[in-house]
């Protein structure tokens, strides 16, 4: 295999990764690495002029890139923020999670207060910093969230109800965003969306396996 041939695979690579990843500065950094490797290619094989369209790839993608790591540095996340950065919101830079938490408000709740009802479209989506929470099925109560869980993902992107009634047990602090706000941003922003997606995922997943062991 000749080093034209290494670069085109590359070139074709990096975009096949520019299109999955979940996180938009890395998307545009796979750009501009596509941007390089075409450039060369097109040097190699057609010259000067063929390079027009990978150089305009290399220099919109380490722009955007160059740009979000500095909207990244700047970005100011509170202790609660950070914690929650490294949870559901990790497929995120910190400039992109700054933006969706800007769509809510941090807030304290009492115990007995009703955050999802059963039945009903899920309003809000919630993280608790501290707390606890029920979720009741019905009549039974079929788990329980403490603090650094979300609340409300499962249905807060789709029409559909909520599965479960959700109570907070004792006086809790949460953040809570509401799912008007957060379907405008996130159809906005469909890179947040799609990493957001993943952290949802993986919550509920957690949430199930606890589930399962308080049947058990």
């Amino acid at each position: 295999m000749t080093a034209v041939s290494l670069l085109f695979m590359a070139a074709f690579a990096a975009v096949l990764a520019a299109l999955l990843l979940r996180s938009a500065r890395a998307s545009y950094g796979m750009l501009a690495l596509a941007g390089l490797a075409g450039a060369v290619y097109a040097w190699e094989e057609h010259g000067a002029m063929a390079m027009l369209l990978p150089v305009l790839a290399l220099i919109v993608g380490a722009t955007r890139s160059l740009g979000g790591a500095l909207a990244d540095r700047r970005a100011v996340l509170s202790k609660d923020e950070e914690v929650m950065l490294a949870g559901p919101l990790a497929s995120l830079g910190r400039a992109d999670a700054r933006r969706f938490l800007d769509q809510g408000l941090w807030m304290e709740g009492r115990s007995g207060d009703t955050l999802t009802r059963e039945g009903d479209q899920v309003t809000h989506l919630y993280w608790l910093a501290d707390g606890e929470a029920e979720v009741v099925a019905g009549k039974t109560v079929v788990g329980r969230c403490g603090a650094r869980q979300l609340i409300g993902e499962a249905t807060i992107l789709s029409p559909d109800p909520a599965t479960a009634t959700v109570r907070l047990t004792r006086d809790s602090r949460f953040w809570c965003a509401p799912a008007k706000a957060l379907s405008a941003f996130l159809a906005a922003q469909p890179h947040t969306r799609h990493a957001l997606e993943h952290g949802f995922t993986l919550s509920l997943k957690e949430k199930l396996d606890a589930m399962n062991k308080l049947k058990g």
